[in-house]
């Protein structure tokens, strides 16, 4: 059996009220516990209560009845959250040509699980199909070839530098 990576600190449930808190926030508003209810799809008591549990973590900073505030922690939390959610995202869009919305749920599904190698090689993998679209001759050798020296074969770069023809 593959050696598991180390358990994430915080439940699926938590980390996806940090990313609404950081999504939320990232629009220039201030946060209430209403606008996460809306956004989540939850009743005002859960929101309540699992910001108790963040707060108590000293993930967010909230008074009863108050804005929302991640702490640097809470926010560190939160960026890897989105980034992880955007990877998936991404390659499901991109690279398997699923419809956004579907690749939405699936990634906030995903998100939660996924082992730091796994999402860094999704990552890589839609860096390397930007340069070297699916498709052509010996793929997976040329992909290959990206993971071991960080950049795309020389026929990659020649393409790209063609105009992609």
């Amino acid at each position: 059996m593959v050696k598991q990576e180390a358990q994430r600190e915080q439940t699926a449930s938590m980390e996806d009220y940090l990313e609404a808190v950081a999504m939320l926030r990232g629009k220039g508003k201030v946060v209430r516990v209403s606008q996460i209810s809306r956004k989540l799809k939850v009743k005002m008591p859960s929101v309540t209560s699992a910001l108790k549990k963040l707060s108590e973590q000293r993930l967010v900073e909230h008074e009863r009845y108050g804005h929302i505030k991640l702490t640097p922690e809470g926010d560190k939390v939160a960026r890897d959250v989105l980034r992880r959610h955007k990877a998936l995202t991404r390659f499901f869009v991109q690279a398997l040509g699923i419809d956004r919305e579907t690749a939405e749920e699936d990634a906030c599904k995903i998100e939660h699980v996924i082992s730091s190698l796994s999402l860094e090689r999704v990552i890589k993998f839609i860096e390397f199909i930007e340069a070297c679209p699916l498709g052509e001759a010996n793929f997976p050798k040329r992909f290959k070839y990206y993971l071991e020296h960080g950049q795309p074969p020389e026929e990659c770069l020649e393409r790209s530098v063609r105009g992609g023809k």
